[in-house]
């Protein structure tokens, strides 16, 4: 059957959705980089740690809040906040690619070519 996305976003839908996608992406990167630090600094004794697992599992509440939304963090090394929104260009179902250092969506790919498949969206789809 194949995937199912929970929300198709037109190129306008997916832009009006990032003010409030950044500011989680931005959170979502805030929590794991603190949490990084954090046991960079407890050494063996962060494993389990208690402080961690709570800055974990608001990551993870964040990925949740963002598949709410109808779209997909993609970050998995959380370093530059990539997310994809189920859309549809020449028929096919893609994925526009947003990237938090980005100010608008300019770029999609196909399902399965991801970050280094990105390609500019066409003007009539803008």
């Amino acid at each position: 059957m194949g995937f199912q996305p929970k929300k198709i976003f037109t190129v306008a839908e997916a832009s009006q959705t990032l003010p409030l996608v950044s500011k989680i992406v931005s959170d979502i990167l805030n929590q794991s980089y603190e949490s990084h630090i954090m046991a960079n600094i407890m050494g063996q004794d962060a494993h389990n740690h208690p402080q961690i697992l709570e800055k974990m599992d608001t990551v993870q509440e964040l990925i949740t809040e963002l598949e709410d939304i109808g779209c997909y963090y993609k970050d998995w090394s959380f370093q530059i906040g990539l997310v994809d929104f189920p859309a549809e260009i020449d028929g096919r179902l893609v994925f526009l690619c947003w990237r938090s250092d980005e100010k608008d969506i300019f770029y999609y790919h196909d399902l399965q070519a991801g970050f280094v498949g990105r390609k500019t969206i066409p003007n009539e789809y803008r």
